[in-house]
């Protein structure tokens, strides 16, 4: 098993306070689903958050092959990463496209306390069952860096690139 992996055992959860902490501060997720020839689709997601227990959730605000790939294949992969100290992590589950319901109006009152006009915008909610989760980290790490070492050189590239 991968270092720092985890999988549902039991009762234990898969999603610790880290992989929460890392979801609620970054603000974009890609999200991989397979297509039909079986290619993979790769969209960025802004709307990712936790819902509850193992499950994420996001809102369809332009989002069509993901939408249309998850009708035919629940498969999904998310990756979210902290650009500046480059660590992160990778969830693996099912998704599952709500439009109405008891739990599609539970999340939707959610969205629209922080969606501008979440109710014209948002066509759907997805909700992912996640079922592995593991780390994800930067090669500058292998070479014995240090987070801070890591996060410095970043600073500075991120400074250069947008001169603040």
């Amino acid at each position: 098993m991968r270092q720092g992996y985890t999988r549902r055992m039991a009762e234990r959860p898969i999603l610790t306070d880290d992989m929460l902490r890392v979801l609620t501060e970054q603000s974009l997720v890609f999200m991989a689903t397979v297509n039909p020839d079986g290619t993979p689709n790769l969209s960025p997601k802004g709307t990712v958050r936790h819902w509850r227990g193992d499950q994420l959730m996001f809102a369809d605000l332009r989002s069509p092959g993901t939408m249309r790939n998850l009708a035919s294949n629940p498969a999904v992969d998310l990756n979210v990463v902290d650009p500046i100290n480059r660590k992160g992590y990778r969830f693996k589950g099912s998704g599952r496209v709500l439009r109405e319901g008891a739990e599609y109006e539970t999340i939707m009152a959610l969205y629209r306390e922080t969606t501008e006009r979440a109710d014209e915008r948002i066509r759907a909610v997805v909700v992912i069952d996640v079922a592995e989760a593991f780390p994800l980290t930067s090669p500058a790490y292998d070479l014995g860096r240090s987070e801070a070492e890591v996060t410095a050189s970043w600073i500075t590239r991120w400074r250069t690139l947008y001169r603040f």
